[in-house]
């Protein structure tokens, strides 16, 4: 089992994966690819402003052995291209800069490209916390905003394949609400209870709820409530109930936490590399390794 974003980084070295970037003016994202190029862990198409591109680069002494800087005039067109190049297998990854979450995933959605999967797309965090003694997975905090039951097996699906690749077996999913039973008032509970139901006999995963957030992540306090479970303060998956509440958590895991983390897009075809702008060009870098690794992974449909 993997249990670090370092051992991550280790595993996907060497690969030389092509990641094609929208709109690649940025510090942050060019900072991260240089490091990602010095460990052998890519080479890039960079789309965007050639004559910003090329003024970050200057201004913050990068350089580039294998990248190719690709005008375009605008951050649409910039999305478009850098999705058409995955599309002609120019590239193997796509990345977001300096540009709108939307305006990359109608890029990704363009039906001409057909770089959509087989179900919902969907966005997961891995964060190392300081205190949890592994790697935790939360989803979805970026994509979907108010997932439906459907929508959520969907995710959970998504995960599945991550999770594999991380060497979770089973992988203990803890499906979020604010209460550890069933309230017919609360959809978070209900939704949860069904995800239970659903997944009872599946070999590879364990999935429980409605658990409350305490009770997923501390052992400790599932047992001073009285709570008994698999996946009782030892989740591998935060399984939350939607955009909002996982945009904060996550947050809070960086800002109060000082969790490091890495992000991606999972049920397109090829993985895309989706942190927000103002993350560190760390985080940037643990989320290329997360996509390298799972296009060096045989055998996974992404």
């Amino acid at each position: 089992m993997i249990t670090s974003l370092k051992e991550i980084l280790t595993l996907a070295k060497n690969q030389k994966k092509r990641i094609a970037v929208a709109c690649a003016e940025d510090k942050d994202v060019l900072v991260s690819l240089s490091e990602a190029e010095r460990h052998g862990l890519a080479t890039f198409l960079l789309y965007g402003d050639a004559l910003k591109i090329r003024e970050v680069m200057e201004g913050n002494n990068l350089s580039f052995r294998h990248a190719e800087i690709i005008d375009v005039k605008t951050p649409e067109e910039a999305a478009y291209e850098a999705a058409k190049s995955i599309s002609e297998e120019r590239a193997d990854i796509l990345m977001k800069g300096l540009v709108d979450t939307k305006i990359l995933l109608k890029a990704v959605l363009s039906k001409d490209l057909n770089l959509r999967g087989g179900g919902i797309l969907s966005h997961v965090m891995i964060y190392e916390l300081k205190n949890y003694e592994k790697l935790i997975l939360l989803t979805d905090g970026g994509m979907v905003m108010k997932p439906s039951l459907e929508d959520k097996k969907g995710i959970i699906e998504n995960t599945r394949i991550l999770g594999k690749i991380l060497g979770l077996q089973p992988m203990r999913v803890a499906a979020l609400s604010a209460v550890e039973k069933v309230n017919p008032n609360l959809e978070s509970s209900t939704d949860a209870h069904e995800l239970k139901e659903f997944y009872q006999e599946d070999a590879e995963l364990l999935v429980e709820g409605p658990l409350s957030f305490d009770i997923a992540i501390s052992k400790e306090s599932a047992q001073h409530k009285g709570y008994q479970g698999k996946v009782a303060g030892d989740a591998d998956v935060l399984l939350v109930p939607s955009l909002e509440s996982g945009n904060f958590l996550g947050k809070s895991f960086t800002y109060m936490a000082d969790a490091d983390s890495a992000g991606i897009i999972l049920g397109a075809k090829c993985p895309v590399i989706l942190t927000s702008r103002s993350d560190s060009s760390e985080a940037k870098l643990n989320s290329i390794a997360l996509a390298v690794l799972m296009t060096r992974t045989e055998g996974e449909t992404i």
